[in-house]
């Protein structure tokens, strides 16, 4: 088997980019954290000029300057917890007995994941964290690094402004913009935000935190591919296309479609998010190389061989003998080591494929399926799109499957961050699917000739209004895979009785979401552990205010309707009310476990 040669994609005129309308000038920095490379975009936004989007292509320790717009997730520090070196693989600018007690953090990003079932296989793959390091304090060192580096950057490409950022920063001008996979969800976004406030991006207060915002890799891709103008025909038709970002941690799968009305974009399908990225090729082979040399002389050249075989031999794989860098010179024809290589077959190599690539195309079979709109594109875009074995092996599935597959060149790869930034000033896409069914435990009305109700009459409550209830019901205020606009709301109406007037103060309600495979979830302690607390929606005590006596019950209640807003990035939440016939609505805050 050899490799295919992918059919050309023209490119056609991207969408047409309008003024910034904006009063004042502001600067947008965009980071791509990526598990294994990470990188930086940032646009000047000047009122009435069309916004450009640059990369920032200078880091200390790169190997020539202007060429790469990434750099390695890495991080090194001492025995003291102190940052030693960011950015970088080779350390042979250091001295021999410098680095030799340094700590090598890598792949720290997937320590962030959402901590469910889909995602546990994931956790034994993963490097641990130094002793006395949480995830959060390696975003906040890393993102300062990066910031650090940006700024001098800026400073450097435009030394005729050296007043710019003192002015960004006194006018509170610098928006922030952090892509995370597709699976990345509320919990993870308040802790990188947590991270950024720490690093000093911006100050902790809330019009702080406001200037962060956050996009997924599978829309930043999305965004980039519009304005690179890699559109088909079909796209331009109004028909879908699916973007698999194949990555370093996580396959991020994104389907979108064209309004052709609005000139905007549309998600068709809930995004995937799965743990097959690039690393678990990378520990796949390392297991193998392992059993195969652990107890021989070249025992001590497994780290080498494991890291060569990372950086080097898997991108450039094909179906034929792989021979990786062993660092050693001697000769053992029963381990396969010969002329400084070990030599591994290629059904071998192939094995340790095999799991992203089947994984990748079984999400786009099941995409096909639960999309709102059919397509016949598929974009593979990331760092591990990079490998042509990856690439050709899927291409022979899309094609059974009619579909047209395409790989942009690999600048498209490595610009995550042009797509952050370009979400941010155009705003391509406006509407996005729910992936989950989500809502609140509450009580429900007991209902005896409900058969489920009778079954469950042992846990009847008695409240103090003279109505029997039922615990543990599942009120869905958004069922899965609904299309939802950013500016559509949500909302469902609950009512609190009590003989205390005070146990309204500071109401919580949790936000949960269902995970699981029933299609109409309707108990929380039935498939217990698919549900997860999404967050915590605290009133500002506004809502006590609008309590009322029911003086033949002696029982005070409130009514009000939880509001929930999918349709961003973000998800948003509020308490709403009524004051003589007139809605009211109160921000709620909202309080994410970051435990």
């Amino acid at each position: 088997m050899e490799v295919n040669q992918q059919p050309p994609l023209s490119t056609m005129a991207p969408l047409a980019r309008s003024p910034y309308k904006g009063k004042s000038q502001r600067l947008v920095i965009a980071f791509d954290i990526g598990t294994t490379y990470s990188g930086v975009s940032y646009s000047i936004l000047t009122p009435g000029e069309i916004p450009e989007i640059y990369p920032v292509t200078r880091f200390p320790h790169q190997g020539h300057v202007g060429g790469n717009c990434k750099i390695p997730t890495v991080i090194y520090y001492d025995k003291q917890g102190k940052v030693c070196a960011t950015g970088i693989d080779d350390l042979g600018d250091f001295e021999r007995d410098e680095v030799e007690n340094w700590t090598k953090v890598q792949w720290f990003k997937m320590h962030l994941r959402p901590k469910s079932s889909a995602t546990s296989d994931a956790a034994d793959q993963i490097t641990p964290l130094p002793l006395n390091k949480t995830v959060i304090d390696v975003f906040v060192d890393f993102m300062k690094y990066l910031y650090d580096c940006t700024r001098e950057y800026i400073q450097q490409t435009f030394p005729n402004q050296p007043d710019f950022l003192a002015s960004m920063d006194r006018n509170n001008a610098i928006d922030f913009i952090l892509t995370h996979p597709n699976g990345w969800e509320g919990s993870q976004q308040a802790q990188m935000r947590q991270a950024a406030v720490r690093a000093k991006l911006v100050p902790d207060t809330d019009a702080g935190r406001s200037r962060v915002h956050f996009v997924t890799e599978g829309e930043a891709s999305l965004h980039l591919c519009i304005q690179r103008g890699l559109m088909t025909p079909e796209m331009e038709k109004g028909e879908g296309v699916l973007i698999v970002d194949a990555g370093g941690g996580t396959i991020d799968i994104s389907a979108y479609s064209r309004n052709l009305e609005k000139n905007t974009f549309e998600e068709i399908a809930a995004a995937q998010c799965f743990f097959q990225g690039s690393i678990y090729v990378t520990n796949r082979a390392r297991c193998f190389i392992e059993n195969r040399l652990n107890g021989s002389k070249f025992q001590d050249n497994i780290k080498y061989i494991f890291n060569a075989f990372d950086k080097q031999s898997k991108l450039t794989f094909r179906y034929r003998t792989l021979y990786v860098p062993a660092n050693s010179q001697e000769r053992d024809d029963k381990l396969g080591m010969s002329f400084g290589s070990l030599k591994l077959d290629k059904d071998d190599v192939v094995e340790f494929f095999k799991p992203s690539i089947d994984c990748i195309v079984n999400a786009v079979k099941e995409q096909r399926r639960t999309a709102k709109k059919t397509f016949s594109t598929v974009f593979l875009v990331g760092g591990f799109a990079a490998s042509d074995w990856l690439y050709n092996q899927i291409e022979i599935s899309m094609k059974s499957l009619g579909v047209k597959f395409f790989r942009p060149d690999s600048n498209v790869n490595k610009a995550v961050a042009d797509g952050g930034v370009s979400y941010f000033i155009d705003h391509s896409v406006t509407a996005r699917v729910s992936k989950y069914a989500c809502g609140v435990k509450y009580n429900i009305l007991y209902d005896p000739n409900n058969q489920e109700h009778r079954q469950r009459s042992s846990q009847v409550l008695h409240r103090v209004d003279g109505s029997q209830r039922l615990p543990n019901a599942f009120g869905i205020i958004l069922p899965k895979d609904t299309q939802v606009s950013e500016t559509k709301e949500f909302r469902r109406s609950y009512h609190r009785t009590s003989a205390n007037r005070s146990d309204f103060g500071h109401l919580r309600d949790a936000i949960l979401c269902y995970k699981g495979s029933s299609p109409h979830p309707r108990w929380t302690d039935v498939d217990k552990g698919s549900y997860y607390t999404l967050c915590t929606i605290v009133d500002n005590g506004q809502l006590m205010n609008t309590s009322r006596y029911v003086s033949d019950g002696r029982y005070y209640i409130i009514e009000y309707d939880v509001v929930l807003a999918f349709g961003l990035t973000e998800l948003t939440a509020q308490y709403a009310w009524k004051e003589n016939g007139v809605e009211k609505k109160s921000p709620a805050k909202i309080a994410y476990d970051i435990q």
